[in-house]
Formats: structure tokens, sequence, C-alpha cells
């Protein structure tokens, strides 16, 4: 039996802070994220609660379905919320054992820059021997997971979306194939750190300069699944890292222009 997240308020307002409209804010998904995972943390929405669902989040928020979508992934990947097929997304039973985050949020300008370049160095020494040995190890069945996950960043790209969650679960793929649990939990850890470009406006440009950055990177990953594919352990290797790389340099590159103004 699941249970409804109460109304409970210790001012007096008889409306849950998780359905009040949200503040002006700098991003949105990152706000949403932080709403809900206050209301977990706090206790006010327990272990096994069941969330609003997304057009209640939607009206009571006053943000788009994409939004939505993208903090329900960012607080899965975060180990807060568990989701269900056909019944919505539920609190973790065990969220309030997840412990230190890297956050970046409530950080301006070059800081929080420099958290996403950091990240992404913490990265570059995991993912590449991650795709390596994703290509020595992946049975079939994971190899098609890794195929199904790059499908689904090509589907989100086509609808407009800026594909976080796909992106992620691409790379959350090639971390299951290695064998090695802690590749997993590893980017599990980082949540949705793991794709910096929700985090920065700055870095997303025009709907067209989005779009075509993100049929770039869709390249990459290409690259890397056919690789792995093929059971080439050098060239999904080398195709992680030079995708990786792409990101950090373009990162850095904002990094110093922010740091000059």
């Amino acid at each position: 039996m699941t249970r409804h997240p109460t109304s409970r308020s210790t001012t007096g307002d008889e409306t849950s802070p998780l359905l009040k409209p949200l503040r002006p804010a700098r991003n949105r998904t990152a706000e949403v994220v932080e709403r809900i995972a206050g209301e977990i943390r706090s206790g006010r929405l327990e272990s096994g609660a069941r969330l609003p669902t997304e057009q209640e989040l939607m009206a009571a928020m006053g943000v788009s379905r994409t939004v939505v979508r993208e903090a329900v992934a960012a607080l899965r990947a975060e180990g807060l919320v568990t989701t269900r097929q056909g019944l919505g997304a539920f609190v973790a039973v065990e969220a309030s054992r997840v412990a230190f985050r890297i956050a970046s949020e409530g950080k301006a300008g070059s800081n929080a820059i420099g958290d996403i370049v950091r990240v992404l160095e913490l990265r570059l020494a995991v993912e590449v021997e991650a795709a390596a040995l994703a290509a020595e190890r992946a049975s079939p069945i994971e190899a098609k997971r890794i195929h199904a996950a790059l499908l689904a960043v090509d589907a989100a790209i086509a609808r407009g979306e800026t594909a976080v969650a796909e992106d992620f679960a691409f790379h959350r793929a090639i971390a299951d194939a290695t064998g090695n649990s802690h590749f997993s939990e590893f980017l599990d850890f980082l949540g949705r750190h793991v794709i910096p470009r929700q985090a920065l406006r700055a870095a997303q440009g025009t709907p067209g300069e989005q779009r075509a950055y993100l049929q770039r990177i869709q390249k990459d990953h290409a690259r890397i699944a056919e690789a792995i594919a093929a059971r080439d352990v050098g060239e999904a290797r080398r195709t992680m890292r030079a995708h990786l790389m792409k990101s950090l340099e373009r990162y850095r590159t904002i990094a110093a222009a922010a740091a000059g103004a």
C-alpha cells in the first residue's frame, strides 16, 4: 500500500511546501530537485511515499514536463527516488542514508563552472577505463542496453529536449557493463553532476546551438557504443576519453571567460 505525501506545516499554512509555486529561479531543474530533496530529507515526504504526479508538479510549480522529468531523473540518480512504470515516482526506501554529494547549486559564476571542470576531471579518471572494461566484458544483453540507451538519446534530441536523463542512462549502461558494480555506484554518487549542461545556462546557447551540440556529442556516443559492441578495448578507451575531453575543454573555456569577466 503506497502512502501519499501529507500536507504538514509548522507555519499554520495548510499547503505543503512541496506544492507551492517556485520563486523566480536561476535553474528550474535544480530548484525542483532542491525542493523535492528538501521535503525528503526533512521527513515531510516519508520513505515509500508517492510523489505528486507530473501534472500536479507542473501545475503547482509552474514548470514544464521536461523540467519535472529531468528533476525526477536526477533524484533517481541520487538514490532519493525510485520510479515504477505506470505507477509514478516514490521516495526511496533508503533515501535517508544518502551520503555526501558533490553540490554546485547555489554557487555562482566561476565557482559553479570550476565544480563542473573538477567533476569532469574525476570522470575522466574513471569512465575511460569503464568503457574499456565494458568492451572487454559486456554481455550481449548489456550491449543491447547500451544501444537502447543510445537510441533513447536520439529520440530525446528529436523531441527537442535536453536529453539529460537519457545521456546519464547511456553512461550508466556502460558502467553496468563493466561487471564491477562500483562503477555504477560511482555514477550514482555523482548523480546529476554527470551531465553538466543542465547546471549552467551559459553552456546552453540558443535552442539551435543546443541541438547542434547534442547532435555532436551523440556522434561521440555512437562511436563509444560501436567500440564496445565490437569488443575493441583500445578504441572504447580512446573514444570515451575523446568524448570527455571535448566536454572538459568546453567548460574550461567557459571558466576562463567567466574569470576574465
